[in-house]
C-alpha cells in the first residue's frame, strides 16, 4: 500500500513476457525507521531553546528544528522507498528517492545465504541477510532489517529449489555442466515435464539442451573415429591351409619366418 504516493512500484521491473512474478516483497522493519522517527522528536526540544535565548538568535533554534525534521522525514522516505524483492526468476532491490538504482541477482548465483539475527532483531523480529555470490559488485551482499528473516530465507531457499538449480546428482560419464535435469525437484523424467513452469521449466530446458549438446559431440566424435582391424593371427600352421578356404578367408594367416 502507498503511504503519501511513497512506492516504488516494483512491478514495473518485473520481465513479465518472460512469466516473471513476484514471490515476496520485504519493505524495511519499522526498526530501522526508529532512528528518523527520534531525529525529528529532537526538533521539539530544539525548539524550546527559544525560551532562554534573546530575541536576537531566535533564529538559530528555528532553523535547527527545521533541519532536523527535514533530514528526518528524508531518511524515512528512504527507507520506504527501499525494497527487496524476491521473484521465481531472481532477487533484486530497488531504492533512492529522486533516482532510483536497482541491483540485480539471478538466482543461478546465489551460492549460499547467511541470516544474521542481532539480539535485539530477535526481540523485534528482524534479521540481516548476507548473501554470498559469484559475482560480489551487484550491491545486494547484505540486506539489512529484513522482518520475519527465518521465513523468507526459507522461501528463497525454496524458490532455488523449485528453479531445479540445486540437488541434482550427476550422471555417470557426463561432464560437469551438461547435466540433463532429472534429480530435478519438480523436473519429472529428463526434466522434461516441468516445461512451461517458469523459471523452473527455462532451468530444465537449458539444463536439457546441454546435454542433448553433449550427447551429440559424443556421436559425431565417434563417428569420425577410425574403426580399429583386428588381425588374428592362425597359428595352426600347415592344418590351416589344409583345412579349406573358408577359414583362409575369415582369418588372416600371419607369415611365418621360416
Amino acid at each position: 500500500m502507498s503511504v503519501f504516493g511513497l512506492d516504488p512500484r516494483v512491478e514495473r521491473h518485473l520481465i513479465a513476457d518472460e512469466g516473471e512474478v513476484i514471490v515476496d516483497e520485504v519493505a524495511k522493519h519499522w526498526a530501522a525507521k526508529v532512528g528518523c522517527a527520534l531525529e525529528m522528536l529532537a526538533a521539539i526540544p530544539a525548539l524550546m531553546l527559544i525560551m532562554v535565548l534573546p530575541k536576537q538568535l531566535y533564529f538559530v533554534p528555528l532553523l535547527g528544528a527545521l533541519a532536523l525534521l527535514l533530514h528526518g522525514f528524508w531518511r524515512f522516505v528512504g527507507l520506504r522507498m527501499d525494497r527487496f524483492v524476491i521473484t521465481n526468476m531472481r532477487v533484486f532491490r530497488v531504492h533512492g528517492i529522486l533516482s532510483q538504482r536497482i541491483a540485480t541477482m539471478p538466482l543461478s548465483r546465489i551460492l549460499d545465504i547467511s541470516v544474521h539475527v542481532p539480539f535485539i532483531g530477535r526481540i523485534l523480529g528482524y534479521g540481516h541477510f548476507v548473501f554470498e555470490s559469484a559475482a560480489q559488485d551487484q550491491g545486494l551482499r547484505e540486506i539489512r532489517f529484513v522482518g520475519r528473516p527465518d521465513e523468507r530465507g526459507l522461501t528463497i531457499q525454496r524458490v532455488i529449489q523449485r528453479a531445479g538449480l540445486r540437488g541434482r546428482t550427476a550422471q555417470p560419464g557426463v561432464p560437469a555442466g551438461y547435466d540433463d535435469g532429472t534429480a530435478g525437484p519438480e523436473g519429472g523424467v529428463g526434466g522434461r515435464a516441468s516445461v512451461g513452469a517458469g523459471a523452473g521449466g527455462a532451468a530444465e530446458v537449458g539444463a536439457t539442451s546441454q546435454f542433448e549438446r553433449w550427447r551429440e559431440e559424443r556421436q559425431a566424435s565417434a563417428a569420425t573415429e577410425p574403426v580399429p582391424v583386428v588381425r588374428v593371427a592362425d597359428d595352426r600352421g600347415a592344418d590351416a591351409s589344409g583345412a579349406g578356404g573358408a577359414d583362409g578367408d575369415e582369418h588372416d594367416t600371419a607369415e611365418m619366418p621360416w
